[in-house]
C-alpha cells in the first residue's frame, strides 16, 4: 500500500495536472452548458493541452471522462445533452487523470450563479469537513481517525454521511487498498504509515444518507430528493504529516 519517494512525485505530477483542470473549470460559464458538453471540453483540455489520459473513460465500461452531479444526485452522474446546468444548481465534477502510469483522482462541487444558503452551507460544510479528514492524516493516526474527524464536523452541522461509498488507495491502478471511510472511532482500522496514497472524498446529504440507484446503472441519488454535496483531493502521507497531491492553486492560500 505504500509509494516510493520516486512514485510519489509522478503521482504528484498527475496531480498537479489535474488541479490545472479545476483551474481551467472555474473560468467557464457553467451555467446554461449541457453536461456532455462539459464533458467533451473536459476530455479535449486534458488530452490536448496537457497530453495527459482521462483515466476514468473506459473504466468499468464507464463511457465519460468525468461524473456530473447535480443537486439531489450524490455521485456517479452521466453526461449528457439533455442535463443543462441553470442558476442556483450545484454540480460535482469527478474527474481523474493518468500521466507516466499514475493516477489522481479529485472532485470539486461548483454553485452555479446565485445559490440559496441552504445549499450553499452544504456545500461549505462538506469542503470543510474534507479537510477535516485530511488534517488527520500523520504517521502513526489510524483511518479511524480521519473518518471520525469528518463523521464529527458533518453530523454537528446537521448533515448525514453517505456510507455506501469511501475514499480508496490510488496509484498504478484506479481503486487501490485500503478503503477510506468518512465515518469513524477515533484509535480504529489500518494505522497510517508514510508512502501511502489515496483519497479523501466525503459526500454529506441535506436529508437522509438512504440513496437509490437509477435505472441507468450509474447515477446515484439522495433517496428523499434532497440535496448532496461532495470535494475529493488525493492525498499522501508524508514522514511528519500529509501532502494533497491534487491542491490547486487557489487553495494553497487558503489551507497554508
Amino acid at each position: 500500500m505504500t509509494k516510493t519517494p520516486a512514485e510519489i512525485e509522478l503521482m504528484a505530477e498527475s496531480g498537479r495536472l489535474l488541479a490545472s483542470v479545476f483551474t481551467w473549470l472555474d473560468g467557464l460559464p457553467l451555467a446554461g452548458m449541457n453536461t456532455l458538453e462539459i464533458n467533451d471540453r473536459v476530455e479535449a483540455f486534458i488530452t490536448h493541452d496537457l497530453a495527459a489520459r482521462p483515466a476514468s473513460k473506459g473504466q468499468y465500461g464507464y463511457g465519460f471522462v468525468l461524473n456530473v452531479s447535480p443537486n439531489q444526485v450524490v455521485c456517479h452522474g452521466v453526461p449528457s445533452r439533455d442535463d443543462v446546468l441553470k442558476d442556483g444548481d450545484i454540480v460535482n465534477l469527478d474527474i481523474t487523470l493518468e500521466k507516466n502510469g499514475f493516477i489522481a483522482d479529485s472532485s470539486k462541487t461548483y454553485l452555479i450563479g446565485q445559490v440559496a444558503s441552504p445549499a450553499r452551507r452544504l456545500v461549505e460544510t462538506t469542503y470543510q469537513a474534507m479537510w477535516k479528514g485530511i488534517r488527520a492524516v500523520r504517521p502513526g493516526a489510524t483511518l479511524g481517525d480521519v473518518g471520525h474527524a469528518i463523521e464529527r464536523h458533518a453530523t454537528r452541522r446537521g448533515y448525514s454521511i453517505v456510507r455506501d461509498f469511501c475514499g480508496h488507495g490510488i496509484g498504478r491502478e484506479m481503486h487501490e487498498a485500503p478503503q477510506v471511510l468518512h465515518f469513524g472511532r477515533p484509535g480504529a482500522g489500518l494505522t497510517l504509515r508514510e508512502g501511502m496514497v489515496f483519497t479523501i472524498e466525503p459526500m454529506l446529504n441535506q436529508g437522509r444518507r438512504t440513496i437509490r440507484t437509477e435505472d441507468d446503472g450509474w447515477t446515484v441519488v439522495t433517496a428523499d430528493g434532497k440535496l448532496s454535496a461532495q470535494f475529493e483531493h488525493t492525498v499522501a502521507v508524508t514522514r511528519d504529516g500529509v501532502r494533497v497531491l491534487t491542491l490547486r492553486p487557489d487553495e494553497r492560500r487558503l489551507n497554508a
